[in-house]
């Protein structure tokens, strides 16, 4: 399976705003970000002219390097929102946050992205009582999540179930810190998807 293997700091700095890959490392004073706040590479200091197909490209980089998704499964993420009814900036948002590993990490489970993938591949989560190794699947309204009984004495879980309510849930999960369960209680809305993404310049580029 493809993936991106290079340095995630890289990426915040590239986008020239912290996309929080890291955990725990892009709060402290050690943020890469916050020592050299310019894109890496030889040129990175320059003042490239910013055109609109630049801003629009950058828009649906950032977007993709925030979720973790490659190229390829990011495009096939913005046909389906085209199929479905509404707007199709906010559907894209939409499916974006229901992704597995996404909802691990947002209920506080996981201290980044990264982790919350790291977490499912090796079979700790269940959705409705059903081992899911797959990072990408898409949770519906009504779901249940949890971690599977034999591996809640895990550091991660034990250090996620200590800090609970320290992290923001969105309004979408509800969380059991006692029982480590993640409740999704409906699909998300746009108004509740906290991500500093301008989704209609992704749809201007793919419209093109």
């Amino acid at each position: 399976m493809a993936r991106y293997t290079g340095a995630d700091c890289k990426l915040c700095r590239r986008e020239k705003m912290k996309l929080f890959l890291k955990g725990s490392k892009c709060e402290g004073p050690k943020c890469p970000i916050e020592i050299r706040p310019y894109p890496p590479g030889e040129h990175g200091r320059g003042r490239p002219k910013e055109t609109e197909y630049l801003l629009q490209l950058r828009e649906k980089q950032k977007a993709r390097r925030i979720y973790g998704v490659l190229e390829r499964q990011f495009h096939n993420y913005y046909v389906e929102a085209t199929r479905q009814q509404g707007k199709t900036g906010d559907n894209l948002l939409t499916l974006l946050e229901r992704r597995l590993d996404n909802v691990v990490y947002r209920a506080g489970f996981a201290k980044s992205r990264d982790m919350a993938r790291q977490l499912i591949r090796h079979g700790h989560i269940r959705v409705n009582g059903k081992k899911v190794n797959i990072p990408s699947a898409l949770v519906g309204e009504a779901d249940i999540l949890d971690v599977k009984p034999k591996s809640l004495e895990m550091t991660p879980f034990q250090v996620a179930k200590a800090e609970v309510g320290e992290r923001q849930v969105p309004a979408w999960l509800g969380v059991d810190g006692e029982k480590m369960r993640i409740l999704v209680h409906s699909l998300p809305v746009r108004q509740q998807i906290d991500a500093p993404v301008q989704e209609q310049l992704i749809v201007e580029l793919y419209s093109k």
